[in-house]
């Protein structure tokens, strides 16, 4: 267990009897759910009449866009954003990289040309959206009046303060001249058609990268209220911006949007089944916990603690083996200086609410392969992982304070690192508990 983890490629199989390759076979069984290339081809729409355009944003859009290109049986043309270092080779649909979490001037450049190309369509014509977690602010094309550094400054504050998904979307679309509908109500009359990988907790179309393509059911005055939840206070055209009656995005209902429609291909649930099923076939009795659990992730993990330790001394809700299952996404609150992203976070309290208890192995990771900031998919926990790294001089509860959570794990050996999997369905927990 002292060395930096590679998620391997192996089939996957009822033969597991090791925890570190038990929790790593879930993973896999989770981002197979997953991969476009599995999951798209089945929903893609008939070929209009015209022309096909093909847009997208997200760490997946450049996979969804190469598994366009392999089914589509007409021509097509378009433009996708990903992530850096999350591009893969298309013929047809350029691919561009861009900045994630904070925008820059590629994803600026690249959210007006895909405005532009949906501005040109006509009523024969299909706008083909691929959208996937990350797209927001890889879609950085602020609304008139304000520039990219208005949004990176907002997007900074956004990211340290502990805000949840959907508040910080909610002020991102009414930043935007592409998200919160736009996207699609430029495309009018042409059929738009997205196609949705779900990254966010109740797979809410509207909150999926910001929504470009549906309605936004939030408020300027909602925009305004999660400032002033946060505190943060704005540069002064974004406050002016949000005081305007013309910044508000498209509603419900809205006649330019009444030729877009929306098919979620795949979501975290999924993903979470995907991995029971694994444990089924182990004998292992699977937990789902929930797919869309939010909250500062070093208090989530008190709570499924006490879920594991109820396993443990009472057999609830079911006896040992039996692993605890659970997706969502967690916050941080910055207080430290440490490394680490949300994950890392949650199994270091993880850890600490444990503390050492005998039989109880965990894995978290970002379903993206990158958790938060860092170049780790998530970490591995054992019982004796306090122990190994009190040996080292490693304090938990000190890195924990720290919000050091990737310091912890590389310390031990027990980070896990998958690169970009092209494909995004938020976090992935698994607490497996064995008998003792």
């Amino acid at each position: 267990m002292g060395s930096t983890t590679a998620l391997s490629s192996t089939t996957i199989g009822p033969s597991m009897t090791e925890p570190r390759t038990i929790l790593l076979d879930f993973f896999q069984a989770a981002l197979a759910a997953a991969d476009p290339a599995r999951v798209l081809p089945g929903f893609l729409p008939a070929r209009p009449k015209g022309r096909t355009v093909v847009v997208g944003a997200g760490k997946a859009a450049a996979s969804m866009a190469r598994a366009v290109e392999e089914h589509w049986d007409g021509p097509l043309e378009g433009l996708v954003v990903t992530r850096y270092g999350h591009a893969v080779p298309c013929e047809r649909i350029e691919v561009v990289e861009a900045a994630h979490p904070v925008p820059d001037a590629a994803g600026r450049k690249a959210a007006g040309r895909i405005l532009e190309l949906a501005s040109g369509l006509g009523p024969d014509d299909l706008l083909l959206c691929l959208i996937s977690g990350g797209g927001s602010a890889l879609l950085a094309l602020p609304a008139d009046g304000l520039t990219l550094e208005d949004k990176q400054a907002i997007s900074k504050e956004l990211l340290r303060s502990g805000a949840d998904i959907s508040e910080m979307n909610c002020l991102r679309k009414h930043l935007s001249a592409i998200k919160g509908g736009r996207l699609a109500a430029a495309a009018h009359p042409a059929q738009a058609v997205s196609l949705l990988i779900s990254d966010v907790p109740g797979d809410d179309p509207a909150t999926i990268a910001s929504g470009p393509t549906v309605p936004d059911p939030t408020s300027l005055a909602d925009a305004m209220a999660v400032l002033d939840k946060y505190k943060i206070s704005p540069p002064p055209t974004v406050a002016a911006h949000l005081e305007k009656p013309e910044s508000e995005s498209p509603k419900p209902g809205d006649p330019r949007l009444s030729t877009s429609t929306v098919e979620m291909i795949s979501a975290p649930q999924a993903s979470l089944e995907a991995a029971a099923q694994i444990a089924r076939a182990a004998g292992i009795t699977p937990i789902i916990l929930g797919d869309a659990i939010e909250g500062e992730a070093r208090e989530v993990a008190k709570v499924m603690a006490g879920i594991a330790l109820q396993v443990v001394r009472h057999g609830q809700p079911a006896p040992a083996p039996c692993v605890l299952l659970s997706g969502g996404e967690t916050t941080v609150t910055l207080r430290g200086k440490g490394r680490g992203g949300r994950n890392a976070e949650f199994l270091l309290a993880l850890a600490v609410a444990l503390n050492g208890q005998a039989g109880i192995y965990a894995f978290a990771g970002d379903t993206d392969g990158i958790d938060g900031t860092e170049d780790n998919a998530g970490a591995l926990l054992f019982p004796d992982s306090i122990a190994r790294a009190a040996a080292k001089g490693v304090s938990a509860k000190a890195l924990l304070t720290n919000n050091d959570g990737y310091g912890f794990f590389a310390a031990l050996g027990d980070l896990v690192v998958t690169g970009p999997t092209l494909t995004n369905v938020n976090d992935f927990r698994a607490i497996l508990i064995l008998p003792t």
